[in-house]
């Protein structure tokens, strides 16, 4: 490593040491003033959440509003003196939007935790059920409609273009033209009308929305074609003629509200992947009372000074101090260190470790809070202000649709100053605009969106955001977790070189502590032993062989690094170098060779031995996943730079730091240090964050892409925009290579969808457009557009 590389990573390391400025929601959450988070079903667009953004800032009492539709959440800063919880739902619940609480009525945001995804999941059945319904009723109209439309109206619309005599007559025979008017067009104008505004008020309302906020989107699109089809035809009926376009409205509509349900309903699968993940927040407590029995209350109970039973095995629920003994606790889901660690009394505890060994008793701290609920915390302010990308699609339909009104105006103008009469000059403005509206974007967006979630969920890959893979082409850095992502966060034994009798006796020893390099020793030689005697299947014998082994140990002493005792009259240590030392156990050269190597390349050595010697070492390590090398290699060749990030201390990291594709690797970084480096590495490019664990949960929601593998915690997923439901290293490249794919089906749809205009504007220009040409327009472009999405993205 260069001196200039040297001193990056110097200021990089220096970065993650800082600890996050306070955030002002966080702050308010903890005091007087409140901030509400709401889950807001129907939000599914960049203008979506302006336009809550800007009905929040209206409301007496709000200072400020975030809203965020990648995860359906608008955060409002209010003054509860002025404005309730409440009182903010109903507001912010107009035109189909539907505002609930995510916390439940609490004010404490960190009870909605486990609400989150799994909460949207049942608002999200209740939206896709009235989508369904919607598309449904539009699917039964329209087919009663448009069957006689095609056997009535289709034959007299051509009768027309071709001046066919008898088509006309058969026209005239079916009751649909003659002397006395048009007879079969008020039934196909009143249905017609109920399919515009049942079916397609989702279309309405997102044309609404984004007229009133001054952003042109695929909704406004849609809807000026519709709503011009359905009046077009309307005053045709009234002026006596046959050109009517109903079969286009109600095509047209029951079309995109069906890619609308797909799209949805696709989420939904995806959303369902996860609903086996765990959740690491603690809400009650085991709390000593002052005539010593204990009483289970709300973590929101406990005062400063109240001191609470942790049991082995538990989750301890709150930051606090360890008042009396000592016991070992694992804290990597908070801080990321991937060894447990001895704590005595007078020792900090953090809420949402593990007790691994013995049990607990703490002193809750003034804070009165967790640091999992500060990691919660962290992630819900840093989602709920993060605003989500506008599509490619309505990009285009803001510079298209400015184009097609003026031009409608135009030809409308230009008709009122030939002389024509004003009924003719509103039919040549509709006119335009029903030909010239690229509506097919509106079709060809959920399309897109849904099957490449489709196809991302059969590999394994869970998008939340249809954004992503738009942001995925972007990335400049990807960092990832070490614990648990790179390796699998299971400490094995993966080499031993000491005496047979020694391994079996330091099994024993090692059954009686904590720490996963333990369990992973007694575990490997205790097996060994079981397997050379005679198989015992009675529990009682096993009992009996266990309690004979427990015999031979005569006495037990649990250091910091490593343990001691006497087995059958013979001394055992077993820990690492420096213990020896301490103890002034000898240590040949070949032990300190060994364990010094095993250190160098990330695993962990464990030095055995007896009666004041070192007779081996035992090399326990945390391995990494398979296919680890090429991911980091592809990525690499992708001229993106990889940095890695772990709360393990330097030792451990150093076969990543020496391999070739990976740039930068910061050691011993706590959650904070985690979050403020990767604020730092933004400064250089959009940065991908790939991680698993709860204390990777606000790094992946600062990043500007997250990615959680499945073996995480369900904040962590929360957190991400991607969650890979296999612990399948491999596949965050394969994540690439489908937003590449969907890049180009995004690009091909985007060009059949405009197949439409293709054909109806030529006609129009020379005056042969005619119904039924552009309706075989819409079929044509609605055909393809499927039949390109739902081909596979990525060849098996």
């Amino acid at each position: 490593m260069d001196d200039h590389e040297e001193s990056r990573r110097m200021e990089a390391v220096a970065a993650s040491s800082e600890s996050l400025p306070p955030d002002a929601g966080t702050q308010r959450a903890q005091t007087e003033s409140h901030d509400v988070f709401l889950q807001v079903d129907g939000m599914h667009c960049a203008t979506c959440e302006a336009f809550l953004e800007s009905i929040a800032d209206d409301c007496t009492g709000v200072t400020d509003a975030a809203a965020s539709y990648v995860t359906e959440t608008i955060r409002v800063e209010y003054d509860p003196t002025r404005i309730s919880a409440d009182a903010l739902c109903d507001a912010l619940s107009p035109l189909g939007y539907t505002a609930t609480r995510r916390d439940g009525g609490s004010d404490n945001v960190l009870t909605a935790v486990g609400q989150s995804r799994r909460q949207d999941e049942t608002g999200g059945r209740d939206i896709d059920e009235v989508l369904g319904f919607r598309y449904a009723a539009g699917v039964i109209f329209g087919t009663f409609m448009l069957l006689p439309y095609a056997v009535l109206l289709y034959p007299a619309q051509l009768s027309s273009f071709f001046g066919d005599g008898t088509l006309g007559m058969y026209a005239s025979a079916s009751g649909i033209g003659g002397g006395d008017g048009l007879l079969i067009l008020p039934l196909f104008l009143v249905l017609t009308g109920v399919v515009l505004v049942f079916t397609g008020l989702p279309l309405l309302q997102g044309a609404y929305v984004s007229l009133k906020m001054r952003q042109p989107n695929t909704d406004l699109l849609v809807a000026l074609t519709v709503v011009s089809a359905y009046v077009y035809s309307t005053i045709a009926f009234l002026l006596g003629r046959i050109d009517v376009y109903y079969d286009l409205t109600i095509v047209i509509a029951a079309s995109v509200v069906a890619a609308i349900f797909y799209e949805s309903l696709s989420k939904q699968r995806a959303m369902d992947r996860l609903t086996d993940l765990t959740i690491s927040h603690v809400t009650d407590a085991r709390r000593y009372d002052a005539d010593g029995t204990t009483t289970t209350v709300d973590v929101s109970d406990l005062d400063p000074g109240d001191r609470v039973l942790v049991r082995e095995g538990e989750r301890i629920p709150i930051d606090g101090v360890l008042a009396e003994g000592e016991c070992t606790i694992d804290e990597a889901i908070v801080t990321g260190e991937s060894l447990p660690v001895l704590k005595r009394a007078g020792d900090d505890l953090v809420g949402g470790a593990v007790v691994t060994d013995g049990a607990a008793v703490l002193t809750v701290s003034d804070s009165q809070s967790s640091s999992i609920d500060r990691l919660i915390t962290s992630v819900w302010n840093l989602q709920s202000g993060d605003h989500g990308v506008q599509r490619q699609a309505d990009r285009l339909a803001s510079i298209v649709i400015p184009v097609v009104v003026g031009g409608a105006v135009l030809a409308g103008g230009w008709s009122l100053v030939t002389g024509s009469d004003v009924s003719l000059v509103v039919l040549t403005t509709l006119s335009v605009l029903l030909v010239g509206c690229p509506w097919a974007l509106g079709l060809a967006t959920p399309l897109s969106v849904a099957t490449s979630i489709e196809e991302a969920v059969t590999r394994g890959i869970v998008v939340f955001d249809e954004t992503v893979f738009e942001r995925l082409r972007n990335v400049d850095v990807v960092v990832f977790d070490k614990t648990g992502t790179i390796t699998t966060g299971r400490m094995e034994v993966l080499e031993a070189n000491a005496p047979a009798d020694l391994l079996k006796v330091v099994a024993d020893l090692e059954q009686r502590a904590s720490h996963p390099a333990a369990d992973a020793i007694a575990t490997a030689f205790a097996q060994e032993e079981q397997a050379s005697e005679d198989p015992r299947t009675d529990s009682g014998v096993a009992n009996e062989d266990n309690h004979r082994r427990a015999e031979r140990i005569t006495e037990f002493t649990s250091h910091a690094t490593g343990v001691e005792g006497i087995v059958e009259d013979t001394r055992i240590l077993v820990s690492n170098l420096d213990l020896f030392a301490d103890l002034e156990w000898s240590v040949s050269d070949d032990v300190e060779t060994r364990a010094t190597a095993a250190r160098g390349v990330g695993r962990l050595p464990v030095v055995v031995g007896r009666d004041g010697r070192a007779e081996g070492v035992i090399i326990v390590g945390d391995e990494p996943r398979a296919g680890w090398e090429d991911t980091l290699t592809q990525l690499s060749d992708r001229d993106i730079e990889v940095v890695v990030l772990t709360g393990d201390d330097e030792a451990a990291t150093e076969f990543l730091a020496t391999h070739p594709s990976v740039d930068h690797v910061f050691a011993g970084v706590p959650p904070a240090g985690k979050t403020a480096t990767i604020r730092r590495l933004q400064s250089r490019g959009q940065v991908m964050m790939v991680g698993d664990g709860t204390n990777d949960a606000p790094a992946l929601a600062t990043a500007d892409l997250g990615i959680s593998l499945g073996g995480g915690t369900a904040l962590a997923s929360d957190a991400a925009d991607i969650s890979i439901v296999d612990d399948d290293l491999s596949t965050v490249e394969t994540t690439f290579d489908l937003a590449d794919a969907a890049r180009r089906r995004v690009r091909q749809n985007n060009a059949v969808a405009l197949l439409y205009n293709v054909i109806t504007i030529p006609l129009a220009a020379v005056g042969l457009l005619n119904p039924v040409f552009a309706m075989g327009a819409v079929v044509t472009s609605g055909g393809l557009l499927a039949a390109n999405s739902f081909r596979a993205l990525l060849g098996e």
